[in-house]
């Protein structure tokens, strides 16, 4: 499927991270999202009933970071895969989570996890 929507660069705050003190005070977190469905519908009708509301992945991504917390990105990412499965009619999710403040001891710009998930595995 070469259909996609993306949405890239959200941002949001949550309480994510190994240790107590990673997880005491909300921090920033980065989330891509790319969907892989079929768009010809949506494309011959004009009509966002026939595809998926941006906004509503926008929500759904706002609310796994900042409502909830994890130890490990993978698990933030795994979580945002599987609610997009979940509640959008979509073949396949990557999701990609960036912590641009992960305590490294070095200058950095962000740790990635990417994380892709398809229907029925």
């Amino acid at each position: 499927m070469s259909d996609r929507i993306t949405l890239r660069g959200m941002r949001f705050t949550g309480r994510h991270g190994v240790s107590d003190e990673e997880r005491a005070a909300p921090q920033p977190f980065e989330v891509d999202l790319v969907l892989r469905l079929d768009l010809s519908g949506p494309a011959r009708t004009d009509e966002l009933a026939d595809t998926i509301n941006y906004a509503t992945l926008f929500d759904l991504a706002g609310r796994i970071v900042s409502e909830r917390s994890f130890h490990l990105l993978e698990a933030l990412a795994a979580a945002i895969a599987d609610a997009v499965l979940a509640e959008h009619p979509v073949d396949d999710v990557e999701v990609r989570v960036r912590k641009p403040e992960a305590p490294l001891s070095g200058a950095f710009d962000a740790v990635e996890v990417r994380i892709r998930r398809r229907r029925g595995d």
